[in-house]
C-alpha cells in the first residue's frame, strides 16, 4: 500500500475513534468495546474499498456492508458521518429520544445502513442473501459483512456460512472481529475459539480464509485484494483485534462491552490516544 494512502487511512481511523468516543459520551454510556475494535476495517472499507455514494445511498449497484454485530453502531455512525452520509452534529443524538442513531444499526432510520441488526446472527444471513440476490440480478457489486466472535456462538451464523459456501458466493467478503471478548466474559471462558480453530471451521464450510492483524491496514488490504482475485468461493477474513482499541481506559479489560463515559472522561481518553500516537 502506498505510504500516502496508508497515512490517510490511519488518520481516518483516528478521526472515527475520536468521534465514536465523543458520540458515546454525549449519551453517557454505550457499546464502546466492540465499536472500537472494528474501527480500522470500517476506515478501510469506506475510505478505500467500497463503491458508495453519500448523495445516493440507495443506488442499486453500490457495495453493501452489513454489520451483523449491530451493537457496534456508534463506530459505524461515526464512519458514515465522516463519509458525508449525514451531518456530524447528529452523532450527539445517539440513543436519545427521536434519534436516527439507535443503539443497534437500523436501516429504517439511518442513511447508509444497509440492514438492521441486533438479534445476533441475523445480519450475516441477510448479507449472504444480498450477495446471492446481486448475483441473480447480475449486479457486479461486493457485499461485506462484519460478525463478532461472541456472535459466532449463534447457530444462525453457521447456517448462513454453510449456504454461502455451498453457493460459492465469491462477491461476499465477511470479517470476523476476533477480539476475544463478549458481553459477559472472555470468549475463552465461554466457548473457546482461537484464530486457528475458526479458520479451520470456515474452511470446512468451503470458504476462502485469511487470518490477519485487524489493526494493520496493509494486512487488511492484502487480504481483501487476494480475496477479490479468487473466484468460486466466499471469503472470510479473520481480524485478530483488541476490544476497545483506541479507547485506552477500556482496552482488553473485562466489562468493556458497554461502558459509561463522561464528557470529561472522553476528552481525557482522546488526549491519551493522541499522546500514544504521537499527535
Amino acid at each position: 500500500m502506498e505510504i500516502v494512502k496508508l497515512e490517510a487511512l490511519k488518520e481516518r481511523a483516528f478521526e472515527i475513534r475520536v468521534r465514536t468516543i465523543r458520540e458515546i459520551a454525549a449519551f453517557g454510556s454505550g457499546h464502546i468495546g466492540g465499536a472500537m475494535s472494528i474501527t480500522d476495517v470500517l476506515a478501510y472499507l469506506y475510505f478505500n474499498a467500497m463503491n458508495v455514494d453519500p448523495e445516493n445511498p440507495k443506488m442499486e449497484n453500490r457495495d453493501r456492508l452489513v454489520v451483523s454485530k449491530g451493537h457496534a453502531g456508534p463506530a459505524v455512525y461515526a464512519t458514515l458521518a465522516l463519509k458525508g452520509f449525514f451531518p456530524e452534529e447528529m452523532l450527539a443524538t445517539l440513543n436519545q429520544g427521536g434519534t436516527k442513531l439507535p443503539s443497534h444499526v437500523d436501516m429504517t432510520k439511518t442513511p447508509g445502513i444497509d440492514f438492521t441488526a441486533g438479534s445476533l446472527g441475523q445480519g450475516f444471513s441477510a448479507a449472504v442473501g444480498i450477495a446471492l440476490a446481486n448475483r441473480v440480478k447480475g449486479i457486479d457489486a461486493w457485499t461485506y459483512s462484519i460478525i463478532g466472535d461472541g456472535e459466532s456462538q449463534e447457530g444462525q451464523i453457521w447456517e448462513a456460512a454453510g449456504f454461502g459456501g455451498a453457493q460459492k458466493l465469491d462477491h461476499l467478503i465477511a470479517f470476523l472481529d476476533l477480539n476475544g471478548q463478549q458481553l459477559d466474559d472472555y470468549t475463552k471462558n465461554i466457548m473457546p475459539a482461537d484464530a486457528e480453530a475458526m479458520a479451520k471451521r470456515w474452511e470446512s464450510f468451503g470458504w476462502d480464509v485469511y487470518s490477519i492483524d485487524g489493526h494493520d491496514f496493509e494486512a487488511i488490504d492484502d487480504a481483501v485484494r487476494s480475496a477479490k482475485s479468487k473466484a468460486g468461493k466466499a471469503h472470510m477474513i479473520i481480524l485478530n483485534t483488541n476490544k476497545s482499541q483506541g479507547y485506552i481506559p477500556g482496552e482488553g479489560i473485562k466489562g468493556n462491552h458497554s461502558m459509561p463515559i463522561t464528557k470529561d472522561g472522553a476528552e481525557e481518553a482522546i488526549q491519551a490516544l493522541k499522546e500514544r500516537e504521537g499527535r
